[in-house]
């Protein structure tokens, strides 16, 4: 879903976060910040919107690459951010940059303006993804909870670093292939959850997880206007709040998918509604969890999902 411009303004102007618990230093898979001079001196510097892309390109740079990913903490909201002169100065030394785009981490594009780096080359997972809103609708920006997207992502670091570092491009293009393979297995869950319960009605919180339960064949019965309000941080209207709530009462879904990350009133008493009524709640985040890569994330949502669903 687009963000609007007032939540753009937000990414900027919003909550202060506190970036010392890993948002400026290398975060790959959520693991403790590796020390900056642990980093190989010709190793290429690269930064991440958040940790998801970091990740990914640890995936595929290993000791070669040395990462920043600016939002990192599992307890921070992605849409609320506020730059900082360490996350300034790295933009400004950095030869690879990796971003969602779509309007999901414009300080991305207004920090480089200011970073004066010129030749640094930007990866744009949106456009990566060749995904566009449909005539009339709005547009899902959380690319990377789609399995293909990331396994094209993949291919554009391993060329982005092949051009930084020419003498590595076998290795990097190598990791791309190998880190692909292991997306397979994410398909391969993805098709059983669609092959047991296709068409299997489901309510979300957020657009977020909505490309990996389109995958699964899982149909979104979440009143729209309900979902786009939380995105967008706006309060749902009584109405809309209500014909939410009437999903899990009358029992028309058979799991909630959570965004635990970005949470609010009207959220968590869907989330109570759900409870109370017995429909599993399946929660996800927007960035990594500590001590888990993308591959060992999205396999935990999807066996959550499936678990939800087998009852």
């Amino acid at each position: 879903m687009q963000v609007s411009s007032a939540r753009g303004a937000v990414l900027l102007i919003g909550v202060t976060l506190v970036l010392s618990c890993g948002c400026g230093g290398s975060s790959g898979a959520g693991s403790p910040e590796k020390p900056r001079s642990a980093a190989a001196a010709d190793a290429v510097p690269v930064v991440a919107s958040t940790n998801v892309y970091g990740d990914l390109v640890e995936q595929i740079g290993g000791d070669k690459v040395d990462v920043v990913s600016i939002i990192s903490d599992p307890a921070q909201d992605p849409h609320s951010y506020e730059a900082s002169t360490q996350n300034q100065l790295s933009l400004s030394k950095a030869k690879l940059v990796v971003a969602n785009g779509g309007g999901y981490d414009d300080f991305i594009g207004r920090m480089l303006r200011s970073a004066d780096n010129p030749s640094v080359d930007v990866i744009d997972a949106v456009q990566v993804s060749g995904k566009a809103p449909a005539e009339g609708g709005e547009f899902n920006e959380h690319v990377w909870y789609d399995v293909p997207t990331v396994g094209k992502l993949a291919d554009r670091i391993a060329d982005a670093l092949a051009k930084a570092a020419p003498a590595d491009a076998d290795v990097f293009r190598q990791n791309a292939k190998t880190f692909k393979e292991e997306l397979t297995s994410l398909q391969t869950k993805e098709a059983q959850v669609k092959e047991d319960h296709e068409g299997a009605a489901v309510a979300v919180t957020e657009p977020v997880p909505l490309y990996l339960t389109e995958a699964s064949g899982l149909r979104n019965h979440t009143p729209e206007d309900f979902s786009e309000a939380v995105e967008e941080g706006d309060d749902v209207s009584p109405s809309v709040l209500r014909q939410t709530l009437e999903l899990f009462a009358d029992r028309r879904v058979e799991a909630l998918v959570y965004n635990e990350q970005t949470s609010s009133p009207q959220t968590e008493k869907v989330k109570e509604a759900a409870e109370d009524n017995g429909v599993p709640v399946v929660p996800v985040t927007e960035t990594l969890p500590r001590g888990e890569d993308y591959v060992s994330w999205m396999t935990a949502n999807v066996d959550a999902l499936k678990s939800a669903l087998d009852g």
